[in-house]
């Protein structure tokens, strides 16, 4: 039933019109006056019977398809009436009274201003003028059915009222004061659909957008109208009305419901060349042909035409600009966006100027808040640049819309932009803002590996700086050594051998060498002992197994060496560190090849330490520089009352043949 009733109505309101146009023409009338009606009634019914059809708009549907068939049916009684009287017809009269009557039921159009785009008033106390305009309605279909108004005889001269409970002067009067509230009603509805704009946001304020976009169009045009053809204004607003219903229709269904910036501006554009365009013939044709005594002259038409065309272009543009700025303000055209933004950063790869310029161009261009641009950098790390507009009360903001930017399939970064509370991203600014990310790809990409370049020579320059650091601690504890081995030889074998050639030169037997050859074999011993601790002859000829097991019989540690292959000298410290710190307790020293690398260990079971609290000592830094020398790697762990395991890697390098 719903669809034979959205199909019929527009049906209905044709057929009517057309039945109008044929009875004035029996009767005598113009028949372009009905048909002057069908554009509008036509969209009405139209608009009327989508929504009702689709349960759009709530009472919005009803309404407009009302409005759409209360026209025809008032031209169609109207032209009965003109028939009736031409031809001697019964129920002329009553029809005059009936059309004139129903005039007062067009009041129905201010119920839409009222209730669009959702079908409620604004609020709760907007009601009240709901229900004034249909008491206004009411009254003012009473009055000219009641009693004769002026209007009654100008449209039908010679017919008699058939009512006339009402005196003239009292329906006049009455008739008055109905126009008057009907003002005052239309200038509540402007200000109603004015404060429902700018408490609107995202789908209804486009709504709202389309709506008063359309009705400013019709204004406009009829005002002009109204201006330039003094005896027919009815026909221009009869032309320009029906794009009210249509913009109301394209709102509520929403079907390309954000093209309306983009409407908007070429309508702007339009109007203002058509005001260039008649200033300009009525400055030369009219002006100037007064002057001259003759408006008809064709070299004042020709010389309007040559300067709209020279000028043409110079106003277009600046027509073009101000369109812009009334409908996007201070924002950029979707245009200015992509193109301002390729510009800018079509030779730029530094994060101090891409990603800020990207921030602002996706701010500015959608009117927001606050706008960021984050690029994904390697470790999990990350760059943030942030745009805000200045004056604006961030706490009434709406909820963050982001994207993610990618550049050949991986995402290289993301865009926010945070918009206010009652002007939400819209989907045509979501599809500006992707076509900014797509564009945006490789500029962020570019950031990236800027940044990856950056991070990479950071950590150069803290490998350089940890590296001679190092270099510059074992030389210190080379000198250490060095002064260490000098100071044994001076108490050592040199205090022996001076003791010797004095003793030597005291003796006077040859009993007495026996002695001086026992003490010169220990000062022997002892200086072999020196030159192995500086390098071991049986680590060169055995290996450094053996070396380190004679080390480990030597000094008396209780440690075992398990297999073959491993850094010496970080043994030897790791061994004394044992015996040091952790009491001699028992340890294992394991050595082994790993591929291409040495590995070795030494585990003790001693009382341990926290290795996150505990600084590391002299002993440890020094394998640590050892290590980091022969560009291995060292792992310490350690847990109080859990002994130390302290284990080694170091990379087997082919050995350069000498030149």
């Amino acid at each position: 039933m719903r669809r034979v009733v959205a199909i019929a109505v527009p049906i209905v309101s044709v057929s009517l019109l057309l039945a109008s146009g044929a009875l004035n023409a029996w009767a005598g009338k113009s028949v372009t006056d009905p048909i002057i009606w069908l554009p509008l009634s036509l969209a009405c019914a139209t608009v009327g019977s989508l929504l009702v059809l689709r349960r759009a708009g709530g009472i919005l549907g009803p309404a407009f398809a009302f409005v759409g068939l209360q026209i025809p049916l008032g031209s169609a009684v109207q032209a009965y009436a003109y028939a009736a009287i031409a031809h001697g017809l019964s129920g002329g009269a009553w029809a005059a009274w009936f059309f004139q009557a129903s005039i007062g039921l067009s009041l129905a159009f201010f119920l839409i201003i009222q209730l669009f785009p959702s079908g409620r008033p604004l609020s709760p106390r907007w009601r009240v003028l709901v229900w004034l305009t249909i008491a206004t309605a009411a009254v003012s279909f009473a009055i000219p059915a009641l009693g004769v108004v002026p209007e009654f005889p100008v449209n039908f001269p010679g017919v008699v009222h058939p009512l006339q409970l009402l005196s003239a002067g009292t329906a006049t009067a009455l008739d008055g004061l109905a126009g008057v509230a009907t003002v005052v009603l239309f200038i509540a509805c402007a200000v109603e659909i004015a404060l429902r704009y700018r408490r609107s946001s995202g789908d209804e304020r486009a709504q709202l957008k389309w709506f008063a976009a359309a009705t400013v169009v019709a204004a406009i045009g009829f005002t002009i109208g109204i201006l330039m053809i003094p005896s027919g204004p009815a026909a221009v607003f009869a032309l320009l009305t029906p794009l009210i219903p249509v913009a109301a229709g394209i709102a509520i269904l929403k079907y390309r419901l954000y093209d309306i910036d983009v409407v908007i501006s070429k309508t702007v554009v339009v109007a203002m060349l058509a005001v260039f365009i008649a200033v300009v013939y009525i400055v030369i044709v009219v002006g100037i042909g007064t002057l001259a005594g003759n408006t008809t002259s064709p070299t004042l038409s020709i010389a309007a035409t040559v300067l709209v065309a020279v000028l043409f272009q110079t106003v277009r543009v600046r027509a073009q600009r101000l369109a812009n700025r009334l409908v996007y303000g201070e924002r950029a055209t979707p245009y200015e966006v992509i193109a301002g933004f390729s510009e800018r950063v079509a030779d730029t790869v530094s994060t101090d100027l891409v990603l800020p310029q990207m921030a602002e161009a996706a701010g500015r261009g959608v009117g927001a808040i606050e706008a960021s641009v984050r690029v994904r950098l390697p470790g999990g790390l990350e760059r943030t640049e942030r745009w805000s507009s200045a004056g604006v009360d961030v706490d009434r903001a709406a909820a963050p819309w982001t994207i993610t930017i990618g550049y050949q399939g991986e995402p290289v970064g993301d865009l926010t932009v945070t918009k206010p509370a009652n002007d939400p991203v819209s989907p045509a600014e979501q599809s500006l803002l992707r076509d900014l990310g797509a564009q945006a790809g490789l500029a962020l990409h570019n950031v990236r590996l800027t940044e990856e370049l950056g991070i990479r020579l950071r950590e150069l320059d803290e490998q350089a700086a940890a590296l001679r650091a190092s270099r510059e601690r074992l030389v210190t504890a080379r000198d250490a050594q060095r002064r260490g081995l000098q100071r044994d030889i001076h108490e050592g074998p040199e205090r022996q051998l001076l003791d010797i050639r004095q003793r030597l030169h005291g003796v006077d037997e040859p009993e007495e060498l026996d002695d001086l050859i026992a003490h010169a074999n220990d000062t022997l011993d002892g200086l072999r002992d020196l030159a192995r601790g500086i390098f071991p002859p049986l680590l060169a000829e055995q290996g450094i197994v053996a070396a380190l097991r004679a080390h480990i019989r030597k000094v008396g540690a209780n440690a075992t060496v398990e297999a073959g292959g491993g850094g010496y000298f970080c043994c030897l410290q790791a061994i004394q560190n044992v015996i040091r710190h952790a009491s001699n307790a028992a340890s294992v020293v394991a050595l082994s090849l790993d591929g291409d690398e040495i590995a070795f260990e030494i585990r003790d079971e001693g009382t341990g330490f926290d290795v996150a609290t505990t600084p590391r000592g002299m002993g440890l830094q020094i394998v640590q520089d050892r290590v980091d020398a022969l560009e291995g790697t060292l792992e310490v762990t350690s847990e109080p009352g859990r002994g130390t395991r302290i284990a080694v890697r170091l990379p087997v390098h082919e050995l350069e043949p000498a030149r």
